[in-house]
């Protein structure tokens, strides 16, 4: 039975695939979202907190392209903090614990009211497709839903299985229903899957902690927000608490690791290696006598904390003797156990950076599916193929964001150019140009792509551009004004430590001291007529004090752009190229990058390698162009 066509159909509910539906409908397609349990719609199976370095980049990157999930996070906050205040602005980020239910709803909600979009619960069991393009898609429930692109947002639970002891059975996460048919079809349309592993915690009952014995950690005092356009805000009422490990509860799980699947081989997909179970810790890094451990809400409505650093798939006895173990958790009650899922997912250097598979014309991935872990590189990689989706809808050429452009281009570039094997997770460290890439900016770098794809109205379109006209206006203020050396100001200098004037200089100059704050600099100012807020004010010290750096990494990204403007036609055979390596033609063939510069960032793929094929391709162009001149 042929049901209604589409222009898109998104398979999966969880965090890529709301950001995918919204993204298309937004942008005018006519879109279908199958999830096999509406209930489950952006869950958070994991801990529910919503940002950090790195990730916090990635929610406030797709806040500025159009995306929904910084507006989620700040409608279901619970706590929320800066984190790496002592660092550089480049890896400063916010992290906000978040209540799961509010998340969810608020997505459930954006959903079922936005036009475009329907929502059917159902099971994907086959992908319908024709001489290599995708037609659609064929359920459980026996219909068939024909649409002109597809993204397959599955997460964890493509033939899920779920391990605690020895005890394993099929399972999505949370004792969701896993879908065990779709990878058949995977296969037989020509894609590579592998299996993966990720793990969670115990959840205990507040009441039973002893939290007065342990550290507590509450919200920031100043009001904060992910959303660009959101109202900022401070939060009371809820707290998180550190407690560490100890040899004894080491000691437990040494005892019982015949009695751990990842310990005894009943597992094979690869774990985290940013976030590995306590057991992985206790086992790698026997020297440390112990670990820290966060113990953070996940509600409103409950009393249910997720115990960050301590997942496990241990048994359920075990777990219960090492929970107990925890300095303020003797008598803590276990509400869930802790488990491990191993899932399948397709071998993300198998897709273009469009997210298109290679494979299959007009299919595209996201999210979990390509082999990460998180909530917000989830989101990011659904927004961007719910775009590129669209698109290709349309015929018109893929939004492509580049490594130098965003935290979301390096996200997309490692997995399509590098691949993983292990659930990759976004780190700042990844990242070349994170100075040029903060979060404080990302509104600047991608709030126009998003107005011009239709996922900024007006309203937001004239706020933000007042926002970045009244800091352009000011930056210039300051580079007209000049202080003058007076006893206010060498006294305010000195007491801050800071060597006196002994000339006139440019207030934007002076600015350029690490020591000087734009606050400290108002009383020897003219009055303004307007009123900067923090952000605002961060922003624009951190464009002056960073100058140099700046200018410099933008050097360094022509230098980028270079090579990324010499393409590599998909059809191109290195085996014309003479002198290559094997190593390296095999993975140019299989990885088939799109230009030089992705090449060269291919894993084995040597520079003189690079050498040859960019001297091959010059001469190559030059040949053609002649031809044509000839003709």
């Amino acid at each position: 039975m042929v049901q209604n066509k589409y222009d898109v159909i998104v398979v999966g509910g969880g965090h890529a695939g709301c950001e995918a539906s919204l993204a298309a409908a937004r942008m005018g397609a006519k879109t279908l979202m199958l999830n096999l349990y509406l209930d489950n719609t952006a869950l958070m199976p994991c801990n529910p907190s919503i940002g950090g370095p790195a990730k916090g980049h990635l929610v406030r990157e797709g806040n500025a392209l159009g995306g929904e999930q910084a507006r989620a996070a700040d409608r279901s906050t619970m706590l929320v903090r800066w984190l790496n205040t002592s660092k550089g602005p480049a890896v400063q980020a916010l992290r906000a614990q978040c209540d799961l239910h509010d998340y969810r709803d608020h997505f459930i909600w954006a959903i079922q009211t936005t036009p475009n979009l329907e929502v059917h619960q159902d099971i994907v069991t086959d992908l319908w497709v024709e001489n290599g393009r995708v037609r659609g898609v064929k359920t459980k429930y026996g219909f068939t839903y024909e649409a002109k692109a597809v993204v397959l947002t599955t997460g964890t639970y493509l033939k899920g299985q779920v391990h605690i002891g020895l005890l394993s059975y099929d399972s999505g996460p949370m004792g969701q229903m896993p879908a065990t048919e779709l990878s058949r079809s995977l296969i037989e349309n020509g894609i590579e899957l592998s299996r993966m592993r990720t793990d969670t915690t115990p959840r205990l009952h507040l009441d039973t902690i002893d939290t007065p014995s342990l550290v507590e950690q509450k919200s920031a005092e100043d009001p904060l927000c992910f959303d660009i356009w959101g109202e900022k805000k401070t939060y009371k009422g809820y707290s998180c608490y550190l407690t560490r490990t100890n040899r004894h509860l080491h000691d437990i799980i040494r005892e019982n690791l015949e009695r751990s699947p990842l310990w005894t081989g009943r597992m094979h997909g690869f774990g985290p290696r940013y976030c590995p179970s306590i057991e992985d810790k206790v086992i790698k890094f026997p020297d440390k006598d112990s670990h820290p451990v966060f113990l953070e809400p996940v509600s409103w409505k409950n009393k249910e904390v997720y115990v960050q650093n301590f997942s496990t798939s241990l048994p359920y006895d075990v777990q219960v003797a090492i929970v107990h173990a925890l300095p303020g958790c003797e008598r803590a009650q276990i509400t869930r156990a802790g488990y491990a899922i191993e899932y399948d997912y397709v071998i993300p250097t198998q897709l273009y950076s469009s997210l298109e598979t290679k494979k299959v014309k007009g299919l595209f991935c996201a999210g979990q599916i390509n082999g990460t872990s998180g909530y917000e590189e989830a989101a990011a990689q659904g927004l961007m193929a719910g775009i590129n989706a669209t698109l290709s809808v349309r015929n018109e050429e893929p939004l492509i964001l580049r490594r130098s452009d965003a935290y979301i281009g390096v996200l997309i570039d490692d997995l399509v150019t590098k691949g993983t094997n292990e659930p990759y997770r976004m780190l700042t460290s990844r990242c070349e140009y994170r100075l040029l890439l903060r979060f404080d900016n990302a509104d600047r770098r991608l709030a126009p792509i998003g107005r011009k794809l239709g996922l900024i109205d007006d309203d937001r379109w004239n706020q933000i551009q007042k926002k970045w006209n009244v800091v352009d206006q000011e930056i210039e203020r300051l580079s007209q004004i000049r202080i003058t050396p007076s006893s206010e100001v060498n006294g305010w200098l000195n007491s801050i430590g800071s060597s006196p004037l002994e000339e006139g200089v440019r207030a934007k100059d002076l600015l350029c001291r690490p020591e000087v704050t734009y606050g400290g600099l108002q009383p020897f100012l003219p009055a303004l007529d307007y009123t900067l807020t923090d952000e605002e004010a961060q922003s624009l010290t951190i464009e002056i004090k960073y100058a140099g750096y700046i200018e410099r990494q933008k050097r360094q990204v022509l230098r980028l752009h270079k090579g990324e403007k010499i393409y590599i036609p998909d059809d191109f055979s290195y085996d014309e190229v003479p002198g290559l390596l094997a190593e390296s033609r095999q993975k140019l063939e299989k990885i088939k990058p799109q230009n030089l510069a992705q090449a060269s960032r291919i894993s084995g793929v040597t520079p003189a390698d690079i050498q040859l094929l960019s001297v091959y391709l010059e001469t190559r162009r030059r040949r053609k162009k002649s031809e044509v001149t000839a003709s």
